[in-house]
């Protein structure tokens, strides 16, 4: 009999989830089957629930990208392996992917939007990309914990590394809630001097608890009175003037002009959050300032276990901001993250009877 397979699944926009039950297909060649450990919850799966953005396979659907788990049915090497199932699975063979672009493979294959995700007992992947965790690491974090590294941890890893950021370098993060507050402990990790912005005093009090030089609370604050504070900081930091590295990782559209308001000479913006808003802004500040614009999308495979490394060399603490909740209060958790009552990332463990 084949392992029966229990999923959350997405029916309509802001409708509640829906629990089914099906057998696990006949897995094909390359494939694994993966017991879920933990599947998180990302701002992606709120726009695909919420905000009308569309997925690429039909409802419905099982959403989550975000997850860790066992493999227990596949090829031998895999087999009983505890794994990170990245959120972006390339082809491996296509122009991008052998020129170290694999996080944007135009094949790719992404769980919870090409085909069923996380948010299950198990879920079907291709196996090539399945990143291993090591015994060492297993010992300091649970399984179902690591799930953030998926996308919450690796998602601002590919990004600091891409801005190519260097020790004594200033990096202004906006947003350090769920990815923000991992992408400002990478950048200070990888050496830089970092500004925390965010609108929210919990927030950025975990922030400066771990790590972070400085905090400043930006709500209801106008653009110039903030670069103005942002440059005293960095002078009492004696941060530099010049060459800042900017990431807006907030996904809103006042974070987004923000972001492009702090350039100056040399930055380097990196784009982050997601939102369907439109911004008009005047690119020629671009030009002007000799600065850089980057885009980013997930983190390519090559990269996890860098990732895990980080995580189990005990330089990236990822226990102290999440938060985890059983997989049948789903629907509870979705609408809590819609009104922004939470402060640390979900993860959502499973739970099925």
């Amino acid at each position: 009999m084949r392992q029966m397979i229990f999923q959350w699944q997405m029916t309509e926009t802001d409708k509640p989830f829906r629990l089914e039950q099906t057998e696990a297909p006949a897995l094909k060649s390359g494939e694994a089957l993966v017991e879920v450990a933990g599947c998180g919850v990302c701002h992606t799966d709120i726009s695909f629930w919420h905000y009308g953005v569309k997925t690429k396979h039909a409802l419905p659907l099982t959403l989550g990208h975000e997850i860790s788990g066992t493999v227990v049915e596949g090829s031998g090497e895999w087999l009983n392996k505890k794994v990170i199932v990245p959120a972006v699975l390339p082809c491996g063979d296509c122009e991008l992917c052998k020129s170290g672009r694999s996080n944007i493979c135009r094949n790719q294959l992404m769980p919870g939007n090409d085909f069923h995700g996380g948010f299950a007992s198990h879920i079907v992947v291709p196996a090539k990309y399945l990143c291993p965790v090591p015994d060492e690491v297993l010992k300091k974090y649970p399984l179902r914990h690591l799930a953030v590294i998926a996308d919450a941890v690796s998602t601002p890893y590919q990004v600091v590394k891409k801005s190519e950021l260097m020790p004594g370098d200033l990096a202004i993060v906006i947003g350090v809630g769920g990815v923000g507050i991992y992408g400002a402990q990478i950048a200070k990790i990888f050496g830089a001097k970092v500004i925390a912005l965010d609108v929210s005093d919990e927030k950025l009090a975990i922030a400066k608890e771990n790590g972070i030089d400085a905090a400043l609370n930006i709500k209801g604050l106008d653009v110039k009175i903030i670069k103005d504070k942002v440059k005293d900081m960095a002078a009492a930091m004696k941060a530099p003037k010049y060459g800042w590295k900017i990431f807006e990782i907030s996904g809103t559209k006042a974070g987004q002009e923000l972001a492009f308001n702090l350039i100056t000479y040399a930055s380097t913006l990196s784009v982050v959050g997601f939102t369907m808003d439109k911004l008009e802004l005047r690119l020629s500040n671009l030009m002007a300032f000799d600065a850089k614009l980057v885009g980013t999308w997930g983190c390519k495979p090559e990269l996890y276990p860098e990732v895990v490394e980080l995580v189990g060399s005990g330089k990236l603490n990822v226990e102290n901001f999440i938060q985890t909740f059983p997989m049948s209060i789903i629907n509870e958790v979705f609408s809590n993250t819609l009104a922004h009552k939470y402060s640390k990332r979900s993860i959502l463990l499973p739970d099925f009877k």
